[in-house]
């Protein structure tokens, strides 16, 4: 183990960070899985509780190889991903998975180990690398429009088109995060314009489709809609799971009912996932939830710090490009907790209870210490006899 703390490498105060989001969400997920025990009859507490500790274990596992992986290794290896993305994407979404006729297609079961595995979170990993090595290597070219349909939008319009049937949320967040890490790169914002356009007309025909030919294929279509509706109309009942998360989050107060004293819990769906802040607010109170708040807060000004120290193009959009969005889900989890957006099926990351979720964002933060430990090996460098020679093979 001592071995292990000599050989971490890259920015520490992200590996605290994460580790204290990880340590924090324990007792939220050992509470909050009394809902999954008593109300599904799904496990024991104390199973849970093993299964996310074990899955977080792993997640560290993952942060620490990959982490010693050299940054500019993952260029490549997201062309190489690129097909087995939309393989897995295709396979997922064609199990035929409904439940009451929407498309729940969102998972397939990894084989022996029993944890399900997401495949939109590890499509979006790959996007995003796919991305950010596009806009670096055009970084000082003219991008025409017409190459970089082909080139970029197409392998992009592919997998969100695998998405969106079965995740709405995860398809905007994911195409969001896009724009705006193609906007940070360079891309021409004319042609962004073009393709928020194409994109905008391509889902009103999607949803016109969808209504007008029901039974062709599952989709959400329809949830989608409720959930706007009820979101956007003050004459229409609070839906359960917002009227439960609000109920939680104003019994917290200032200090909260205290670990493993809500009641909410026990009458919340997704307690242990998708709104777990709200079980936060209600056992810790407004001072839990802001040590939470705070700690994001802080992991995105770790990773803007790192994104500015990187020494190239591709390593400044890497990290823009996988950790942003962690930070970005993180924001859109509290929101949706406090009624200020639709529900949207977005976990916290690092402290929700999941599988895939976990290990993607654990693959996210070693990818961003990949590229803080190469920054720390070149500074160390410079202390050397000719750091000018060795400055310069760098930046060749």
């Amino acid at each position: 183990m001592q071995r292990i703390f000599k050989n971490i490498e890259g920015d520490r105060t992200i590996w605290a960070i994460v580790a204290v989001l990880a340590i924090l969400s324990f007792l939220p997920v050992y509470s909050a899985s009394t809902n999954l025990v008593y109300v599904a009859n799904n496990g024991t507490t104390t199973s849970h509780l093993f299964k996310h500790a074990f899955l977080l274990l792993c997640g560290f596992f993952i942060i620490y190889a990959v982490h010693k992986v050299p940054y500019r290794y993952f260029s490549g290896g997201s062309i190489l991903a690129m097909p087995l993305v939309i393989l897995l994407l295709a396979y997922t979404l064609n199990q035929g998975t409904t439940i009451g006729g929407a498309n729940a297609a969102r998972w397939i079961q990894i084989p022996f180990i029993g944890v399900g595995f997401q495949t939109s979170t590890f499509a979006s990993l790959v996007l995003f690398i796919f991305v950010a090595r596009y806009l670096a290597k055009h970084k000082n070219k003219e991008i025409v429009f017409k190459e970089s349909v082909f080139q970029l939008w197409l392998p992009v319009a592919f997998t969100l088109m695998f998405i969106l049937p079965a995740n709405f949320s995860t398809t905007a967040l994911i195409f969001s995060m896009i724009l705006m890490l193609c906007f940070i790169g360079g891309y021409p914002f004319k042609y962004l314009a073009s393709v928020v356009a194409m994109g905008a007309l391509v889902l009103t025909l999607f949803v016109l489709s969808a209504k007008a030919f029901p039974g062709v294929f599952p989709n959400r279509v329809d949830t989608w809609i409720s959930r706007i509706e009820n979101f956007s109309d003050d004459n229409v009942e609070e839906g359960y799971q917002v009227e439960k998360a609000k109920i939680a989050i104003a019994s917290g107060g200032i200090t909260g009912r205290g670990p493993g004293k809500s009641v909410q819990k026990n009458f919340l769906p997704q307690s242990s996932s998708d709104f777990i802040f709200a079980i936060i607010v209600e056992e810790f109170g407004l001072f839990g939830a802001g040590i939470v708040i705070v700690l994001y807060f802080l992991l995105l000004l770790r990773i803007i710090i790192a994104a500015k120290k990187a020494e190239s193009i591709f390593a400044t959009l890497l990290i823009i490009g996988v950790g942003l969005p962690i930070v970005f889900q993180a924001i859109i989890n509290m929101a949706v907790a406090v009624h200020i957006f639709p529900v949207t099926g977005q976990t916290l990351p690092l402290i929700s209870s999941g599988g895939t979720s976990i290990w993607m964002t654990c693959i996210a933060i070693g990818i961003i210490l990949s590229v803080t430990a190469n920054k720390e090996k070149l500074e160390n460098t410079e202390n050397e006899e000719n750091p000018l020679d060795i400055l310069h093979e760098a930046i060749d």
